[in-house]
């Protein structure tokens, strides 16, 4: 496919090299951790340049003409020998599962995953992808629970424009300048050039708050509160994931304001809370809530809370979505003023703005994923059922087969009219193997297989996705067993996403426990003394000798949250988890290598 050239051969000149320093250090029979150092480092780059071209790279490190006209023929005497075994039995042979382990090379499983399970398809453009039905509807699903919460707090909806010209942006800095870099500009129309290149929005605070001020000019106008979904575009330069970290992504973000400090502050905990339970009710992934420190808090805001989840198959966490307490920064610097009704004097106004993102699909399918396929939570999947007529052979008579189809298409109704999202595949080319295999894939929470026998038997069996256990259900009563399985199902995934977070969050009061937990994939609470400088040594000193992809997540420990509930009460004199530091702490913060 077409890809943004410089970018991709770049990274196909570091394979090369890196290819070839491998071949080197086993030419030379150097030290086995040696290789297996240089042969990850390898593999993580080939995973890197598929998920920026949607290609599998081959080899990797120049090889002279000799070599690769050694190679071939033995290669394809291999496809031979494979394309004889599989036509033996006259089946055709499709690679539809998984190729990849979870546990044994997680960015290729990531990529086979989201393909495989038609979630996502690679774009011409580099670090863009088209979201396919499958993952667009749990998006919906997202966007419908929420759009519904955030309106019975009063919160409307808007919308914008995508450009901002170049003056808004010049306006706000300090708040502009950590997206600087990734401003994407349009500078021509047709073959002329712009008289002022225009951005294409990385947030909308520029966008929306000179017309705040337009609107605003009075406490009657307060509270003012207008969310927009919508997409943004952060031209990341960093190695792209499809939904973890994308040049173009979807979203929604709020933006209100208040006449007080504390309105403005209790909303901040009301829409956090908001997204705990996407996060925890929906996607079934427990999140640590909290504030973020100084350094990571949202630039030109007074602070930041934030919900991170945690991924066990990588030792990462991932920031999940953040509610920002604005202050009155912004509206000092776009004059979204009232007059005080006591003092009758200028007062601004005190605004928050708050966000979430089609990300939260990248980390579910992170954290329930297996080497079967996606484990979608019923809660945001499309199909919740999936109804397959099975038993059918040659000595089934056609009226048999056709009483079959119309009870899987009876069955669907039934559950269909008491709100369970049910979908029959009684598609006649493939085998019923197939179809178990293909819906495993895609995640749906529950497979219902009905034959003869079991028309015959007034049943039917549903196999679970999450556990593959087998039931064996009567008819009587089906849509509320099946929606008491579906419950289930959605508790024991968040049980078990838990279970896993509890294991790998630990305390940790000494440094060399602090790193040696960062190396075994921990996430860790950890005395600190809230100093930038001192988070900046933590992330350097912390780093180690990780091993990851170029460009992909920090290798060092970064502040994640200074959670709600804090571990323990901080003993008076307790000094920050960093050695060189001789401040006391002031609070527990959670560190970790995170995305």
């Amino acid at each position: 496919m077409p890809v943004s050239g410089t970018e991709a051969e770049n990274l196909k000149k570091k394979i090369d090299e890196q290819g070839e320093k491998v071949r080197q250090l086993k030419t030379a029979k150097a030290p086995e951790s040696e290789v297996k150092k240089e042969v990850d480092t390898l593999l993580s780059l080939k995973t890197q340049y598929k998920d920026l071209t949607g290609e599998d790279l081959a080899g990797g490190g120049r090889k002279d003409k000799k070599d690769k006209k050694k190679e071939k023929k033995p290669a394809e005497k291999k496809e031979e020998a494979k394309a004889e075994d599989a036509s033996k039995d006259g089946k055709k042979v499709t690679r539809l599962g998984l190729e990849a382990k979870k546990e044994e090379n997680l960015s290729e499983w990531y990529s086979q995953i989201i393909t495989k399970a038609e979630m996502i398809e690679y774009y011409d453009v580099s670090g863009c992808y088209i979201l396919r039905p499958w993952s667009y509807a749990i998006w919906e699903s997202i966007k419908e629970f929420f759009d519904r919460e955030i309106k019975k707090i009063g919160v409307e909806n808007t919308y914008f424009p995508m450009f901002v010209s170049h003056q808004a942006l010049e306006r706000e800095k300090t708040h502009i300048a950590d997206f600087a870099p990734e401003v994407a500009w349009v500078t021509r129309s047709g073959k002329s050039e712009l008289a002022e290149p225009i951005a294409i929005r990385p947030t909308s605070e520029t966008v929306m708050y000179p017309s705040y001020a337009k609107w605003i000019k009075s406490h009657r106008d307060l509270p003012l509160k207008l969310n927009q979904w919508c997409n943004v575009v952060r031209w990341e330069f960093k190695h792209p994931q499809p939904f973890l970290r994308t040049r173009e992504f979807l979203w929604q973000e709020g933006h209100t304001a208040f006449s007080t400090a504390q309105e403005a502050e209790e909303e901040v905990y009301v829409i956090l809370e908001l997204y705990a339970r996407v996060y925890e009710e929906l996607l079934a992934i427990p999140v640590v809530r909290g504030r973020k420190t100084e350094k990571e808090k949202f630039a030109g805001g007074d602070f930041t809370t934030t919900v991170e989840a945690y991924i066990s198959a990588s030792g990462r966490a991932i920031q999940g979505a953040t509610s920002h307490h604005l202050g009155q920064n912004f509206s000092k610097m776009f004059e979204i003023c009232i007059q005080d009704q006591e003092t009758l004097e200028k007062q601004y106004v005190y605004q928050n703005s708050w966000g979430l993102t089609t990300r939260t699909i990248g980390v579910m399918c992170m954290i329930h994923g297996d080497n079967k396929g996606l484990v979608l939570p019923p809660n945001v999947a499309s199909v919740q059922v999936i109804i397959v007529p099975c038993g059918i052979t040659a000595n089934l008579s056609k009226k048999d087969e056709q009483e079959l189809m119309d009870k899987c298409e009876a069955l669907k109704k039934e559950l269909l009219a008491v709100d369970i999202r049910a979908r029959t595949d009684l598609r006649d080319n493939y085998s019923p193997g197939w179809k178990f295999n293909h819906w495993e894939l895609k995640g749906v929470p529950i497979r219902v297989e009905l034959g003869p026998r079991d028309i015959k038997q007034n049943q039917l069996v549903a196999v679970r996705r999450d556990t593959a256990e087998k039931l064996t259900l009567k008819n009587q009563n089906i849509g509320q067993q099946l929606n008491d399985l579906l419950k289930n199902i959605q508790d024991s995934l968040f049980n078990k996403a838990k279970s896993d977070l509890d294991s790998y969050m630990i305390v940790s009061h000494e440094w060399g426990h602090f790193c040696d937990s960062l190396d075994n994939k921990k996430i860790i609470q950890a005395p600190f003394c809230g100093d930038e400088d001192c988070e900046d040594k933590i992330k350097k000193d912390s780093a180690r000798d990780a091993v990851v992809e170029e460009g992909a997540p920090s290798m060092g420990a970064k502040s994640l949250c200074i959670p709600f509930k804090q571990p323990e009460t901080l003993k008076p004199g307790t000094k920050c988890i960093n050695p060189a530091c001789k401040r006391d702490a002031k609070f527990f913060t959670l560190f970790g290598r995170s995305y």
